[in-house]
């Protein structure tokens, strides 16, 4: 103890201001001796900012604060991430469990990520949500229908209140609408009809809203190769509608995500426009299927399904959705409304704004975009040979 105290210097220590104090409550013994334990080292002031404003990164300050509605689905995730990591601060409804969200509150800096439960239903919860925001984008959309929410209040009478409301609150300097690409009002399908009707809704309350219609996405967590995918590996072959002669522009789900922030960056020229949002290369959905079977590395096999049979197989739960006091199993592959929405041709028309008026470059499908698909290759991601190289279907175990 002595030779710790000689090493701290007792000398300076028992002249101490803070140890003649503490002397006078507690009198040290003969061979006691008193020494500072904790010390700081911080700088009182002169110090500078812990942390400084960004130029645009993650812990940057962008001054955007987005309410995203429909966050928590496929494309919502991507946007999130797109708008966290510029340094904005995301508002996200859910009306699910609490761990809906969970997901995206990595994607940003620390408190940035602010899930909000709330009732679609509710306007005051609504507004709630969007009190504090000056950016809205509305990603609700759904391809199927449900007992409790149908094609019409999800796309359209949800999109028509957010932009009533947005119009009401004063301070929102952007709304976002996305749609789909191929909506029209005479559409066969209820779904691009409803969305074609949340466009026009949006645009009568909000002039100056922007409006996104992608195509067909694709990515990890789509709603078409998945599918295709699963049922092969489980069955063996895809069923193909009509002849697979369909021709759709798929885009990856990330571009569509970067489109959207590019347009909160702009000077507002975006403003009040009409993006489609197509990928670089149109294929039939018979070539979107063989490049499928090549990521999974199995032997292409389908089976012609006309559209009439198709509808016919998919009708009956349709017919029982409102009749039968359960939830109905979810559709995939055969689900009534995809298959009417997929009778006519869906591409970008010639005259639309596209990636390359927000000054984006989107990828090409075949490549990064499907490597998700490895995940379905029977005996891991390096097995087999693509569909190309083999000769036959009898070479194949």
């Amino acid at each position: 103890m002595q030779a710790i105290t000689r090493k701290l210097g007792h000398q300076s220590l028992k002249h101490s201001p803070a140890i003649s104090s503490f002397k006078s409550l507690y009198p040290p013994s003969d061979d006691q001796y008193y020494c500072s334990r904790f010390a700081s080292n911080v700088a009182t002031s002169g110090g500078g900012h812990l942390a400084r404003k960004g130029t645009g990164g993650r812990s940057s300050v962008s001054g955007i604060v987005a309410t995203v509605f429909g966050a928590t689905g496929f494309l919502g995730r991507y946007v999130v991430q797109e708008l966290a990591k510029m340094g904005t601060q995301v508002l996200v409804p859910f009306r699910g469990s609490e761990d809906s969200p969970r997901h995206l509150k990595l994607m940003g800096d620390l408190g940035q990520i602010v899930p909000m439960k709330y009732n679609p239903r509710d306007e005051n919860s609504v507004k709630a949500v969007m009190a504090k925001a000056n950016v809205v984008i509305n990603l609700i959309g759904r391809e199927y229908e449900t007992r409790n929410y149908s094609f019409e209040e999800v796309n359209h009478h949800m999109a028509e209140q957010l932009a009533m409301i947005a119009k009401e609150h004063g301070g929102i300097m952007r709304f976002i609408q996305v749609s789909c690409l191929g909506v029209s009002p005479t559409s066969p399908s209820r779904m691009l009809r409803a969305k074609a009707a949340a466009e026009e809704a949006v645009a009568r309350e909000l002039p100056e809203a922007t409006i996104m219609r992608p195509a067909v996405m694709i990515g990890t967590e789509d709603r078409i190769l998945n599918p295709w995918a699963h049922f092969a590996k489980k069955y063996g072959f895809i069923p193909l509608f009509g002849d697979g002669s369909t021709k759709i522009q798929p885009v990856f789900v990330a571009d569509v995500a970067s489109a959207i922030v590019a347009s909160l960056k702009d000077n507002g020229i975006s403003m009040g426009k009409v993006y489609e949002l197509g990928g670089p290369d149109v294929y039939t959905m018979h070539e979107l299927a063989e490049l499928m079977f090549d990521m999974i590395r199995e032997w292409p096999r389908y089976v012609n399904v006309p559209f009439p049979i198709a509808k016919a197989i998919a009708s009956p739960r349709e017919f029982l959705l409102k009749k039968v006091p359960a939830p109905m199993p979810t559709p995939t592959i055969f689900n009534l409304d995809a298959i009417e929405a997929i009778i006519t041709d869906n591409i970008v028309s010639k005259d639309a704004l596209t990636f390359e008026d927000l000054g984006l470059a989107p990828h090409k499908v075949k490549g990064y975009p499907v490597e998700f698909l490895i995940q379905y290759r029977k005996g891991g991601p390096n097995y087999g040979s693509t569909v190309s190289e083999r000769v036959s279907p009898e070479s194949y175990p």
